[in-house]
């Protein structure tokens, strides 16, 4: 290698560093000033997802589900009870189902945009009600063909409400839910048919 040509080759080096180094800098100069505060974007996959404890005057966790909220009864939903959910909370969503059926996991209610409330009423349509798999809207209680099975009701605090029409499927509420849950929690009861 000849005196220019290393020449050029130094002067090459020492723009590249140049450049990496303000690119570095850029960097930094952009990033969130406030730690303690750090913004985390909502519906964030990456975001820790909190808990909600999820309970009911009416039976106790893992317990049996009284006869009166299954078909073989009034067939109404149980009251539920909800603590820990998020200040930044804006709709609750309740799935309640029961993955001892048969053939696939046997959804038995599904409800969106519940305002975020400590409790859940019996007999009550707290939200927009979609399909179940017995083809009905609303609430269908624990019927199981034979022996006992579980059946849980699962509530997702969200950080919006939702834009889905009642009626709507389980697969398009999960589909809406996506990166939008902000907590979670579950109560399973348990039901054996008469």
């Amino acid at each position: 290698m000849n005196r220019k040509t290393g020449a050029v080759v130094l002067i090459f080096l020492f723009a590249a560093m140049v450049f990496i180094s303000g690119c570095v800098q850029n960097e930094k100069a952009q990033a969130p000033v406030n730690k303690e505060f750090p913004e985390t974007g909502k519906g964030d996959e990456s975001m820790n997802i909190q808990s909600i404890k999820v309970s009911s005057s009416a039976f106790t966790s893992n317990g049996s589900i009284p006869e009166k909220y299954t078909c073989d009864g009034q067939n109404i939903n149980p009251p539920l009870e909800f603590e820990g959910i998020p200040e930044k909370a804006e709709s609750l969503v309740l799935i309640v189902d029961d993955p001892d059926a048969p053939t696939k996991t046997f959804t038995h209610w599904i409800v969106w945009n519940i305002e975020p409330v400590a409790k859940i009423e019996e007999d009550s349509i707290p939200g927009v009600e979609g399909l179940n798999d017995f083809k009905e809207i609303g609430y269908g209680g624990p019927c199981p063909p034979s022996g006992t099975h579980r059946y849980f009701f699962r509530v997702y605090a969200l950080d919006k409400n939702l834009d889905l029409k009642a009626g709507a499927g389980r697969k398009d509420l999960e589909n809406e839910m996506i990166g939008h849950i902000i907590a979670e929690g579950e109560l399973m009861g348990k039901y054996r048919k008469k």
